[in-house]
């Protein structure tokens, strides 16, 4: 065997160790059971304040996990009870902005899976493209385009954790985003149904990068997600996309400066939107 492929079967074999470093330190804290899983984006983190029943795991005491560093991201695992599901939710997730890599926002996706979640929930705060979108929206996501030019999946698979080559044309699984929208509809709250741009941040987008992702079909633009389902799709798990839509970001004449500010209490607004659909949603999702 070449030194080469001894390189690649050790970035395999490192990934699983992690993952069951991971998976191990988390059981050790707590054995609540969870079905659901829920990536909580920036200004969403009051979501996990509605758990009943609340235990909540930092990521610094899970070996080999990732640390959140991003604001108001609180960097924990919270198990209990939401909205009558057993969920966990990540009160915080992990950016290619921050410095970790597309493996290890994948790992936090594995993670979930071997915890036990059957179906995956991401939410995030978004720019929005079309200038039909007004900040404090919601949208649901209906696809995305990966415009960060990496793939978690990059290097050697496992087959243990998934397949080589994952479909990803419903990576967002079509009944669920259906049943979102009708969940939203019942819950008296307005949404959209949108395609989500992904790029690598930390800096926002330039006016022509808007305009041209606009053209590209995108409808709300942000940092995070794509990595999460292409993960998410790699094992398996059914997923729905929640966007909190925080500032207009159309590139046109009129466009405004964003702040961190602005964009987090946006992001607030929309994520009570994003509750109450939740609420009417998780019941009845199936098993």
């Amino acid at each position: 065997m070449s030194a080469r492929q001894k390189d690649r079967d050790g970035m395999a074999a490192a990934q699983r160790d992690r993952l069951d470093a991971a998976l191990a330190a988390v059981r050790a804290l707590t054995g609540r059971p969870c079905d659901t899983a829920i990536i909580l984006g920036s200004g969403l983190g009051e979501l996990a304040d509605k758990v009943v029943d609340p235990v909540a795991v930092a990521y610094r005491r899970i070996d080999g996990f990732p640390v959140s560093t991003a604001p108001s991201h609180r960097g924990r695992l919270v198990f209990g009870t939401l909205f009558g599901r057993q969920a966990v939710l990540m009160q915080g997730r992990f950016h290619l902005y921050e410095g970790w890599a597309p493996r290890d926002i994948a790992l936090a996706v594995y993670l979930l899976h071997r915890l036990g979640a059957r179906r995956l929930i991401v939410t995030n705060a978004a720019g929005a493209l079309d200038p039909a979108y007004r900040p404090g929206d919601m949208m649901v996501i209906k696809d995305h385009l990966n415009f960060t030019g990496l793939n978690p999946l990059t290097g050697p698979n496992d087959e243990t954790i998934g397949p080589r080559f994952p479909d990803l044309s419903r990576a967002y699984d079509p009944d669920l985003a259906a049943a979102a929208l009708a969940a939203a509809a019942r819950a008296g709250v307005a949404a959209h149904a949108g395609i989500y741009a992904g790029i690598a941040g930390p800096s926002l987008e330039t006016s022509a990068e808007r305009r041209f992702l606009r053209s590209a079909g995108a409808d709300a633009v942000g940092m995070s997600t794509v990595h999460e389902v292409i993960a998410a799709a790699h094992v398996g798990l059914k997923t729905i996309g929640l966007s909190a839509i925080t500032n207009k970001a159309t590139g046109g004449p009129d466009q405004q400066p964003d702040t961190i500010e602005d964009v987090l209490a946006h992001a607030r607004i929309a994520g009570k939107k994003i509750a109450a659909l939740l609420a009417v949603l998780l019941p009845g999702l199936g098993d």
